[in-house]
């Protein structure tokens, strides 16, 4: 059993190193899209912080409905963290958001 953990664990890299780097991305955000993620978006307003949504699983691009290109915003579902202190307090909901490329300047990173 131990030899058969070890060739799978052994063929597994192999495949993986063979990947290009956006195919090892793209697996690593189907992993992560399956087990969850604790995101952060931070959306500033020139040096202020005036919006935070915790709880995100993912962002999205926007994808045209007939022509499939790439929409400059970007969209997503999280609790829209009043208080900006990380924790879903009570009353703080889950809500759909969208931001444009243009126009907002923000930071996504995950909350460990």
């Amino acid at each position: 059993m131990k030899k058969v953990l070890l060739v799978s664990v052994a063929v597994a890299g192999l495949f993986l190193s063979s990947c290009t780097q956006e195919t090892q991305n793209t697996l690593s955000r189907s992993i992560q899209n399956w087990t969850g993620t604790d995101g952060v978006l931070d959306i500033y307003a020139g040096d202020k912080l005036v919006k935070r949504f915790i709880k995100i699983d993912k962002l999205s691009t926007a994808y045209g409905t007939n022509d499939h290109k790439p929409r400059p915003y970007r969209y997503g579902y999280g609790y829209n963290d009043k208080n900006f202190n990380l924790k879903r307090d009570p009353g703080e909901k889950k809500v759909y958001f969208e931001f444009s490329d243009y126009s907002t300047s923000y930071i996504f990173y995950e909350n460990n």
